[in-house]
């Protein structure tokens, strides 16, 4: 089947977003400030790392004493299509990063090896993820998450969700496309979270990784709207190319065709590390520390950091920290936590209900049909270079979202010259209400 790509203003659009979704959506933006304050905390984490259990190149344990050592609140283990729940034994000479990673091992857990020696090799038993939780997690302090990749595929394009606070492994269903594909996905986590009664989240991986996802089959999907807007890999093309957009273009184009044309709630933006290398940091492999989100929770439990996310009380930072984020019927109004010598630019983004349809076909050079959309979609309304940016509603917005980006370089960054950079959550505007309500 021949695929439709959607692209917009001057960026080639591709891969798209998701996000689960509560029972109901709100149809107004209601009043809320995120802040810390009595209960409330940001925690910061991230949500999608590998290990020697998948293609990653360290032990469990190592890596989530790495993630706690610097100062991060959460981690999700989200190895390709596996729990660690079995038992498995690796050859460490034909690991990644085998001796290395042992030699971490020797020195942060000596009295918590299992190994054996069969047929002249060294084997070690990889710990299980209760085994790592009992070693590493400190309650209300440092909570470790078990999840995972659901790595799928329709034809040659990739598809790649993550689900956290699973109990039960997700095998890959597929589809007779791509939208099908991520649907029967995304259901079978809706009904293993029915069925456990269980809070659990799942969200679209690096949307521009093998060029695989349209925005236009992403914008349809029921029962999910988080994707990763940042991904801290850098073989994913979070800036895309000239035929392709960037992973924001393509979430401004899923936001505008939820709301006029599928009545389906935002789609929220997350950053993470997509961790596999830990041995050379910094290097240009994918490595942790690059991209995290911030909840706003009252307590650090999969259960309040679930909810957090699906009410959209976070931020997405690469650098960035924000001590406060207000939204109601009239405003947007933010404040960045600013270090000495560092200037930064905010710009709230969004489309407008009366926005030029207007498609112009498009050929790419591999003869795949392409449409380009309007520069209306995904528009800058506003920026601002102070510490407290706000944007005051005009009438028409379906919605508006927030970009902070500093002068200060990425010490690490996925792509060379990343600057640090914060993400705001989009808010539903009052030209949505001319759409009708969302539904689930």
């Amino acid at each position: 089947m021949r695929r439709l790509l959607p692209l917009l203003g001057t960026g080639f659009v591709l891969l798209g977003l998701l996000a689960f979704v509560p029972a109901t959506a709100p149809r107004t933006t209601s009043a809320e400030t995120l802040k810390a304050e009595g209960a409330r905390k940001w925690y910061r984490g991230n949500m999608h790392t590998h290990s020697l259990w998948s293609d990653g190149d360290n032990f469990l344990e190592n890596i989530a004493l790495w993630y706690r050592e610097q100062k991060y609140d959460f981690l999700v283990f989200t190895d390709h299509n596996t729990l660690a729940r079995s038992e498995r034994w690796i050859d460490i000479d034909k690991a990644k990063s085998g001796r290395k990673a042992y030699a971490q091992l020797q020195k942060n857990w000596p009295d918590r090896i299992f190994e054996r020696e069969r047929d002249g090799k060294t084997e070690v038993r990889l710990k299980t993820f209760p085994e790592v939780v009992d070693l590493v997690v400190i309650p209300e302090q440092f909570l470790l998450i078990q999840g995972e990749e659901v790595t799928d595929k329709f034809g040659k394009h990739p598809i790649h969700l993550c689900a956290a606070n699973l109990q039960e492994m997700i095998p890959p269903l597929g589809g007779q496309s791509v939208a099908e594909t991520i649907q029967n996905d995304v259901d079978a986590l809706i009904a293993q979270r029915e069925r456990t009664r269980q809070a659990m989240i799942i969200h679209l991986n690096h949307p521009n990784f093998g060029w695989g996802v349209t925005a236009e089959d992403l914008a349809q999907i029921r029962g999910e709207k988080f994707f990763e807007v940042y991904n801290g890999h850098p073989g994913v093309h979070n800036s895309g190319d000239e035929q392709h957009a960037s992973t924001e273009r393509i979430w401004d184009i899923v936001n505008t065709l939820r709301l006029t044309e599928w009545q389906l709630p935002l789609m929220f933006g997350l950053a993470t590390d997509d961790g596999h290398a830990y041995h050379h940091i910094p290097s240009r492999a994918s490595e942790p520390g690059r991209g995290w989100v911030m909840v706003l929770a009252d307590r650090l439990t999969e259960d309040a950091l679930i909810a957090g996310l699906e009410a959209g009380r976070f931020y997405a930072s690469s650098g960035v920290t924000l001590s406060e984020v207000t939204t109601d019927a009239k405003q947007i109004a933010l404040t960045i936590q600013g270090e000495a010598g560092v200037t930064y630019k905010t710009e709230f983004i969004g489309t407008r209900k009366d926005f030029d349809r207007t498609q112009t076909p498009v050929t790419s050079k591999d003869g795949v049909a392409l449409k380009r959309y309007s520069a209306d979609v995904g528009a800058v309304l506003a920026t601002s270079d102070s510490l407290t940016p706000s944007y005051k509603f005009q009438g028409d917005e379906l919605y508006v979202r927030a970009r902070v980006v500093s002068s200060k370089k990425h010490p690490n960054p996925s792509e060379i010259d990343d600057l640090e950079s914060a993400w705001i959550q989009p808010v539903r505007g009052p030209g949505a209400e001319s759409f009708g309500r969302e539904s689930n």
